[in-house]
């Protein structure tokens, strides 16, 4: 049995969890409890280009707001 987060040509999500978390997700795999689809589905690179584009601090959304005294 193949990974389908392993696959190549398969057709991703990406989702985000209350803390602003990413995830690349297979698209037809059931969103986990949690979790909101942000982007796709759509190819693996396309949903790799959003993560990058749409991440840039990988703390947690609460972490963030304590250090930033909220």
């Amino acid at each position: 049995m193949n990974n389908p987060f392993d696959d190549e040509n398969g057709s991703y999500l990406v989702l985000t969890n209350a803390e602003r978390q990413h995830s690349l997700w297979p698209a037809d795999i059931e969103v986990p409890a949690g979790w909101t689809t942000v982007f796709g589905a759509g190819p693996r690179t396309a949903c790799l280009d959003y993560v990058e584009e749409h991440w840039r601090d990988m703390r947690p959304a609460g972490l963030i707001a304590t250090m930033n005294g909220a």
